[in-house]
């Protein structure tokens, strides 16, 4: 509300309050109060990010002030810290899963196939419970699309989201070819290992998989819980184990395109793009589909968080 709208202590602003009488004195505290609420308000973060395509204002479990339950607001991330998240969240993931890869070939197989999933899992059950919170921890161009086409995720984001990813990605692995001398031998990127078609049906069906969980896990109500990383990362572990060794379980064009672009091997890697991508669409649709709800589809447009619990619990 607007300062000038109520009774001044100067001027015609007294004389006009003193012929309303009471009225003045009721508008002369709204005027003190709103001085009040002004200073504060000047003083307090107002960071709310909206989304314009879903309509919908997202909170985060902090709130600017508990003073006022009726107008209280929330602080929410910037979208440059998003981006930053998805690079280190990104930059982590590959690093790990990659140097497990890598380690085990320059040392004789020390590491194990079984080592390698069990990084790869563990990677993606830590990453999502320290960066899910900030920036949906999506890691996975195939992921942001897919949320992107069921309006759980701006389409105007979707760009930067994948251009950090992809960032990530390049950056691991290029630290990897730095320490380990660049042995082309210790290539840790994904090629078919049989034919392109049985490579990227695996690979459609294994990123299916993934994203089927994650939307039970992200964008159900009633699945979202602190055990969400949980079974995203066994999700991941279950698919390297059995699709590794045949189309490297890549379910990430961003963890293909990485090390491709450092070592300059792109056999493939069209697999790698097209595969994940259309599987985890189509993965996101079919839980869609066949989950239970009394709301119609418009509107069940949150964004996708593998913790997504923080912040409903923050606007209780």
């Amino acid at each position: 509300m607007a300062q000038n709208s109520f009774c001044r202590s100067s001027g015609e602003k007294v004389d006009s309050c003193g012929r309303q009488g009471d009225s003045c004195g009721r508008q002369g505290d709204n005027r003190e109060m709103a001085e009040i609420a002004g200073a504060n308000g000047n003083h307090g973060m107002s960071l709310n990010i909206k989304d314009d395509d879903m309509n919908h204002e997202l909170p985060t479990s902090f709130p600017k002030t508990n003073e006022d339950s009726s107008c209280c607001s929330f602080i929410t991330i910037p979208f440059l810290q998003k981006l930053v998240a998805e690079v280190l969240g990104t930059y982590f993931l590959i690093f790990a899963g990659c140097a497990a890869v890598v380690v085990n070939l320059d040392k004789d197989k020390a590491v194990t196939f079984p080592g390698i999933c069990i990084v790869w899992g563990l990677a993606v059950m830590v990453l999502v419970y320290s960066v899910g919170h900030i920036s949906g921890a999506h890691f996975n161009p195939a992921v942001t699309i897919a949320f992107a086409t069921c309006k759980r995720f701006p389409w105007k984001q979707v760009p930067a989201y994948i251009i950090a990813q992809v960032l990530g990605s390049t950056l691991a692995s290029g630290t990897l070819r730095l320490l380990f001398n660049g042995d082309q031998d210790q290539f840790a990127g994904t090629m078919p290992a049989g034919s392109d078609a049985q490579s990227f049906v695996l690979e459609f069906i294994i990123t299916f998989y993934l994203m089927f969980v994650i939307s039970g896990v992200a964008t159900d109500n009633r699945a979202i819980g602190e055990l969400a990383g949980l079974a995203v990362g066994a999700t991941v572990l279950l698919n390297v184990m059995f699709a590794g060794q045949i189309s490297g379980a890549s379910m990430n064009p961003a963890r293909s395109l990485g090390p491709a672009i450092v070592s300059n091997k792109y056999k493939g890697i069209w697999i790698y793009i097209l595969a994940p991508t259309s599987g985890a669409i189509a993965g996101a649709w079919v839980y869609n589909l066949i989950r239970f709800t009394d709301k119609p589809l418009r509107e069940l447009t949150k964004s996708g968080s593998f913790l997504k619990s923080v912040g409903r619990s923050g606007s209780n």
